[in-house]
This record gives C-alpha cells, sequence and structure tokens, in this order.
C-alpha cells in the first residue's frame, strides 16, 4: 500500500478499524459467524469503541415514531382558551414581531387567530391536556411526558427534519440512528442495529417526501446508514434465492466473492469495501431472520386488535408500530417509523381527522405493548414532528372546510415515553397564544442530547473527524435536559 493511502488509513482509529478487520475483531466476528456454521469473514461491523457508552445508560434502544408535515400542537396536546376566545380576531403582533414564516404566510398582514378545531380534556393523575381527536393517547397520559416548549431553526420540511435528525438543515451529515450504530455496535448480529420504515395515511394530500438522508450515514461509512423494510409482504428485496439455488450454494459464493473483495480492500484501503462485505454477509443472515420477523402469526388476536384495524396491512403506521416492538424485542437499537400526512395548510378539518385515526391506537398501543412485556423501562419512544403549526389561520375564516395552519417553528410539543423519562409530566410550556416557547425551552439539539445521555453517551464526546475538524450530532450546541429524567 502507498504511503499516502496508509497515512489516510491511520487517520482515525474508527476507520482504521473499519478497513482492515484484522485482529481480535476479526477473531470475533469468525465466532460468531462459526457458531452458526458460517464462514469467517473479515470486514463486517467493527464493535463499539471501548469508552462507549461513556455511563450506564436508562435506554437500550429507540423507536421514534416521525410524524413528518408539522403536527398542530395547538390542536393536539397545547391548550389556549384564548385561542377559542378570540377566534377570527387579529393576531396581537407583538407575538408575532422579527418571526419568519414560510413564504405562504411570510408577507400576510392581519393574521387571524384560529380556535382548536376540537375540544380538549384532562387526563388521567397527571391531569395531562390531550384533544379529543386523540382519545388512545389520552388513555396512556400518565406514562407520557409532554415537551410543550420545543423550538427547531428551520421553517420548511427537508431542512426542518434533517436538522431534527441529524442536527444540521442541509443533508450530509449522519442521522441519530447512523451515530448510535456507530457508537453502540449492534445488539443483533443477524438484523441491521438500525431500521427504518415509512407510511402514509390513504388519500392524504399533504403526504411529505421521503428522502434517503432522513436515515443517511453522512461522512460515517455507509454500514452505519439505516436500512429501509418496505411497506410489502416482503420487506427486504431478494431475500429468497433464486429457483435451483441452495442456501449451501449461496454461502459458497459469498466465500469467494469476500474473498475477493478482501483482497480489493488490502490493495485499496476502502472502508467502503469492507462495509460492501458486511453488508453481503448481514443480507445472508437477513435470509432467515427477516421472515421469522415478519410473520405475524403468533401475535394474538388480543395484541392485533390492540394496535388497530390497519395492523395486518405492510404499509401501515399500524402494522409498522407492531413491527417496531418485534424488532426492539429481537435486539434492533433504532427503530425510526416516518409517517407523512401532517402538512394540513388547508385540510385542518379533514386530514387531520385522517392522520389521528392512522396513529393514535397504534401509538398508544405500542406504549402499553412495551409496558406489558417488561420492555418500556429501557426503551425510549419518541412521538413528535419536525415543528409545530400556526395558531393564526392559513385560508379563509368564512369557509371551514379549507381551514389550514402554516408551518410553526417557535413553539411546538412532542412526547416521550419509557428509557428513563420521567411520566405523566407536561414540562416546558408556550405563551397564552401558543405562538413562542417562553417556559423550560427545549432546542433540537437539547433533545439530541438528552437522547444520547438516556443510551449512555455524552453527547460533546461522540464525535468523528471529518474534512479536518471533529463533528457531532449536536455541532457545537446542546444540553442534557435534566428535567426530563425520571
Amino acid at each position: 500500500m502507498d504511503p499516502l493511502t496508509a497515512h489516510s488509513l491511520a487517520s482515525t482509529r474508527r476507520t482504521l478499524l473499519g478497513s482492515s478487520a484484522y485482529g481480535v475483531g476479526a477473531a470475533a466476528l469468525s465466532w460468531m459467524l462459526n457458531r452458526d456454521s458460517v464462514a469467517a469473514v473479515q470486514g463486517a461491523a467493527p464493535a463499539p469503541a471501548p469508552a462507549i457508552p461513556h455511563f450506564a445508560p436508562k435506554a437500550k434502544r429507540v423507536i421514534y415514531l416521525f410524524q413528518n408535515g408539522g403536527p398542530s400542537h395547538v390542536e393536539l396536546f397545547d391548550y389556549k382558551p384564548k385561542l377559542r376566545e378570540l377566534h377570527g380576531q387579529v393576531m396581537p403582533e407583538e407575538y408575532l414581531k422579527g418571526r419568519r414564516f414560510s413564504s405562504m404566510t411570510a408577507t400576510t398582514s392581519g393574521r387571524l387567530v384560529l380556535g382548536n378545531v376540537e375540544p380538549f380534556q384532562q387526563h388521567g393523575q397527571s391531569g395531562a391536556w390531550v384533544s379529543d381527536l386523540l382519545p388512545y393517547t389520552a388513555q396512556i397520559a400518565d406514562e407520557l411526558c409532554f415537551v410543550k416548549g420545543m423550538q427547531t431553526d428551520a421553517v420548511n420540511h427537508a431542512p426542518a427534519i434533517s436538522f431534527l435528525l441529524s442536527g444540521s438543515q442541509l443533508p450530509g451529515r449522519p442521522t441519530v440512528g447512523a451515530w448510535l450504530s456507530y457508537g453502540l455496535g449492534s445488539a443483533n448480529e443477524d438484523l441491521p442495529s438500525y431500521v427504518v420504515m415509512t407510511s402514509v395515511s390513504k388519500g392524504t394530500s399533504c403526504g411529505q417526501i421521503f428522502y434517503d438522508f432522513y436515515w443517511g450515514s453522512g461522512f460515517l461509512p455507509t454500514r452505519y446508514q439505516g436500512v429501509k423494510f418496505r411497506g410489502s409482504q416482503e420487506p427486504v428485496l431478494y431475500l429468497d434465492n433464486p429457483a435451483g439455488i441452495s442456501r449451501q450454494t449461496r454461502r459458497g459464493m459469498l466465500d469467494d466473492i469476500g474473498a475477493a473483495n478482501r483482497m480489493h480492500l488490502t490493495s485499496e484501503g476502502d472502508p467502503e469495501i469492507a462495509t460492501r462485505i458486511s453488508q453481503y454477509e448481514m443480507a445472508y443472515r437477513m435470509q432467515a431472520s427477516v421472515p421469522e420477523l415478519a410473520d405475524l402469526s403468533n401475535e394474538p388476536k388480543s395484541v392485533l386488535e390492540r394496535y388497530g384495524p390497519q395492523v395486518l396491512e405492510p404499509g401501515t403506521f399500524a402494522h409498522n408500530c407492531l413491527m417496531a416492538r418485534r424488532m426492539v424485542e429481537r435486539g434492533v437499537q433504532f427503530v425510526q417509523l416516518m409517517h407523512a400526512g401532517w402538512d394540513q395548510h388547508n385540510s385542518l378539518t379533514t386530514e387531520l381527522y385522517t392522520q389521528c385515526r392512522d396513529t393514535d391506537q397504534p401509538s398508544a398501543a405500542l406504549v402499553a405493548d412495551l409496558k406489558e412485556r417488561g420492555l418500556l423501562e429501557d426503551t425510549l419512544v419518541i412521538w413528535g414532528g419536525e415543528f409545530g403549526r400556526t395558531p393564526f389561520i392559513q385560508g379563509d375564516i368564512q369557509n371551514r372546510k379549507v381551514w389550514g395552519r402554516d408551518h410553526h417553528p417557535y413553539a411546538f410539543t412532542v412526547w416521550l415515553a419509557g428509557g428513563g423519562i420521567k411520566p405523566g409530566v407536561s414540562y416546558g410550556q408556550s405563551d397564552e397564544f401558543a405562538v413562542n416557547a417562553v417556559e423550560d425551552v427545549v432546542h433540537v439539539h437539547d433533545l439530541q442530547a438528552t437522547l444520547l445521555h438516556l443510551l449512555g453517551v455524552d453527547h460533546e464526546r461522540l464525535t468523528y473527524r471529518f474534512q479536518g475538524r471533529q463533528f457531532r450530532l449536536t455541532d457545537v450546541h446542546g444540553k442534557v435536559v435534566r428535567g426530563l429524567l425520571a
């Protein structure tokens, strides 16, 4: 190998380990594969760094129920009587002064207050306010921590989603699941450590595009990117061998390809070759693990009914929630469910109801199911979108059928459950119009830092050197929100 390549490989320990896979890492991998009578290979994903986790974790795994499009906090969780009281009147300008909104309402003057479309009730011993749109979520209110002072920096969907998941509005940074795969390794050798599933409510007109960079590995080796499971009976393509190809034949083919790739890795030193070797091996093992994972025939009828009528339809949010529970049971560390359709610019009185119907029951069922199985205490569940919606109307106040709200980054709500989170509380609050977070504000970087902390990771110490400097998920920001911790 030429000196320049050797120097490049030696620039970080992680790169060196990822590109060589010799020594202790190879011995451990050989043992794991031989245990299942599978030929040992070099180049599989390295074990986590010895210093990680940095301290004892409260959570071992994460299920992120990401609601693409920006759920309306003032419709669902952030009850503000003032909005109903002043419905149809001009929003006081002092609440909006200096605020940036999307181009759809940026130049609008005399913005009119829009009250919540359905009533709120208090629920549980915590007395949490939850909209009548979410009756199932209301039933588990005492398990949840509602974070009502969330803020973000972006006002449009793709930058805001990228910012929340990767810490940057620009694509190209590793997402949180990739950072955790890199830092903590995997708890299951037969399934990916980071899995993504997507869904869209049927008939919606406001679905969002699912860009691959929402689960990308950025500048980390691509072995750490999320593996997307399709919404079909065959969640991963090409699991079955072609006609006439036995599993033993496939094993021999992979051994030969692996030998050729290892020769190429030795001569070129490209860590992506090691990634390709590990991906081939993971695909081989998934031929056995994924069909068992996707087979819901052994789930009791009572469990299926709990998740709702769509649970047996691949590609629905309900089906994905049940699959998420089955994944974390099998050691998948980060499951990212992305459900689009919350972008109600002119459909609060129509499509918002569909979104709530499709997501409310499965979300609550997942939390209850995890708790009954003893998994909730070390599984962190997060529900929320990239921002909220404006307390003022977008559209004609006289025409209820087309009521809508624009994007709103200055105050929105997410809820958390399990995994070391304090249950039955509402943390932070917005002003009387739900325009600005004013108490116990939680910035996106703070949420990221807290998530990592719960998994035993110091967000300032999980770094990767790229283009001459150390990068981290929270960039140069973020603090752990101690008030959220149990």
